[in-house]
């Protein structure tokens, strides 16, 4: 049993859910150009900080052998178009149960990639997971909860064009940082320097791809590329303690 109490976990997720809250039933007041530049500016910020968290890489043959195969993985499992499935068949129920259509002209299909780019960004990115890592190993909240800061604006701007499907993303969100909150004795103790760069860096990678797929410019498929998130590691002990010492 972990010796902390998941404080931080628990400002996280409940700002994501607040803020989607707030999100949702402010945005059909927000001017419809207003909604959209605020979806280009943090997907900006979702670059930048991928590219942030990208130079932290140290082992770059890793890096590039993880995304190649975890993607291969997350496409032969189909996990984009298993989140999308769910998504779509709890849009009904919470639009009518909330009596609330997500605001804006987006299509099914524009709705349902800016949805998963939500997701992913919320349940898989390297701030959260090294957070929740910190947090259940040495009682560190202040990464989550400097995060639940950020998350709660990014919430709201995302539940202004998704509507109330946006809170709901806290439940997967809460259960991704108890479990990594909970094995992180195991976890942490197996890691060193070289392999959370590495996996810091993975976690750029995804939201740069996340920002290109916010803004429009390029619709990466950021779901099926979240095995990766586990492959980095192993990877990069494989390459950095036994191939290149080899080659080297």
């Amino acid at each position: 049993m972990p010796a902390y109490f998941p404080s931080g976990i628990i400002i996280n997720v409940s700002a994501v859910i607040l803020g989607g809250i707030a999100g949702a039933l402010l945005g059909p007041k927000l001017p419809k150009d207003l909604r959209t530049t605020l979806n280009l500016i943090f997907g900006a910020c979702s670059m930048t900080m991928g590219i942030s968290y990208i130079v932290k890489l140290q082992t770059l043959p890793a890096l590039m052998l993880a995304i190649i195969v975890g993607t291969a993985v997350g496409h032969l499992v189909h996990l984009e178009s298993g989140i999308s499935g769910v998504a779509a068949k709890l849009q009904g129920p919470v639009s009518a149960l909330v009596r609330s259509e997500p605001s804006g002209d987006m299509s099914e299909d524009e709705w349902m990639s800016r949805y998963i780019a939500a997701v992913v960004l919320f349940c898989a990115s390297g701030t959260g997971i090294f957070g929740a890592l910190q947090s259940g190993l040495n009682g560190d909240q202040s990464i989550l909860i400097s995060k639940a800061i950020l998350d709660f604006f990014t919430a709201a701007i995302f539940a202004a064009d998704l509507g109330f499907m946006t809170p709901l993303i806290g439940i997967p969100q809460a259960v991704i940082m108890a479990v990594l909150f909970v094995l992180a004795g195991v976890i942490m103790p197996l890691t060193n320097e070289v392999m959370m760069g590495d996996f810091r860096a993975r976690g750029g990678v995804l939201m740069l791809c996340t920002g290109f797929r916010i803004c429009g410019i390029k619709c990466f498929p950021i779901a099926n590329m979240l095995p990766a998130m586990v492959l980095i590691m192993p990877f990069s002990w494989m390459f950095a303690d036994l191939i290149l010492p080899l080659i080297g």
